[in-house]
């Protein structure tokens, strides 16, 4: 049985969204693979931040979770959120049907919906004939993909019905596409697993582009600087601020994204921060009246 969500996040059940957001974020960082490099037990803590977060970060599958726990529907085996009712401890045919029927399904395999209890061998006698096999028709899932599987490829570990099964991801898979885990691998019926991606503690993805803020002082935005900027792969490339870069302005590292794309760089100004010395304070005085500037000369509202 996998750990309760909201332990592994450190957040208590009444959280808010924002506090469980928060959580994630800081565990995710902490646990990255970037920052761990070679480190199994990182590694696994960090799968088992995203799957937790899976659960308590959806709201329908927070509902689910609170009121039935990892028998629910979309919170059992599967890390990530998709699952069958039983998880290690084995399928449970009446069980997942009275959860099927709760949720919108037909009773008893009717035309409301499948007999759960046929989905992995739980054959039921029709009329005099005996048992006779019903078809096993495809079960659909969630799976949640790490951000850098996603982007580069590799696999991740679902479960079914107590056996762990390693499902094959292509590089630059997108959110909504489905994995199909063939009947044989599972010991029952096939499985199509619609992905969902885990946020990145930094990158951000549009299509095959990344995307990476990149903070800089207003010294090195005037001046110029060479900075060390991380890309998908995990290697750190150096490159040039232009001098006179204005917050915003971006830079693009050629076929360092998703399958071919591209990596951009958005520069953002840091101000500094508190209370200026006085002598601060006259330096810039100084050099607005030696560098006038009207910035929103052209603004679209001007």
């Amino acid at each position: 049985m996998p750990r309760d969500p909201y332990d592994v996040l450190g957040v208590s059940k009444s959280a808010t969204a924002e506090e469980i957001n928060k959580a994630y974020r800081k565990l995710s960082k902490k646990y990255h693979p970037d920052r761990n490099p070679g480190d199994k037990e990182a590694d696994a803590k960090y799968k088992e931040v995203q799957a937790a977060h899976d659960i308590v970060g959806d709201p329908t599958k927070k509902a689910q979770f609170d009121q039935f726990g990892f028998a629910g529907p979309h919170t059992g085996g599967f890390p990530g959120g998709g699952g069958f009712p039983g998880g290690a401890q084995g399928f449970d045919p009446a069980a997942a049907q009275q959860l099927f029927d709760l949720f919108g399904g037909g009773m008893g395999g009717g035309p409301g919906g499948p007999d759960l209890s046929d989905l992995f061998g739980g054959g039921r006698r029709k009329g005099r004939g005996g048992p006779r096999a019903r078809p096993r028709e495809a079960v659909e899932s969630e799976v949640t993909v790490p951000f850098d599987v996603a982007a580069n490829g590799g696999s991740v570990s679902i479960e079914v019905d107590g056996r762990r099964i390693d499902v094959k991801v292509p590089a630059g898979i997108e959110a909504g596409k489905k994995l199909r885990v063939p009947a044989d691998a599972t010991g029952g019926s096939d499985v199509l697993l619609k992905v969902k991606i885990a946020p990145h503690p930094y990158f951000r993805r549009e299509g095959n582009d990344v995307y990476l803020d990149v903070p800089v002082s207003i010294s090195e935005a005037v001046f110029g600087a060479k900075l060390d900027v991380p890309t998908l792969d995990g290697t750190k490339l150096t490159v040039t601020l232009p001098p006179g870069t204005s917050g915003g302005k971006k830079l693009r590292l050629r076929g360092k994204g998703v399958a071919g794309g591209d990596q951009y760089l958005v520069f953002k100004v840091e101000v500094p921060g508190g209370q200026l010395s006085e002598r601060s304070r006259e330096l810039i005085e100084e050099f607005a009246k030696l560098n006038p500037q009207t910035p929103r000369a052209n603004a679209p509202w001007v």
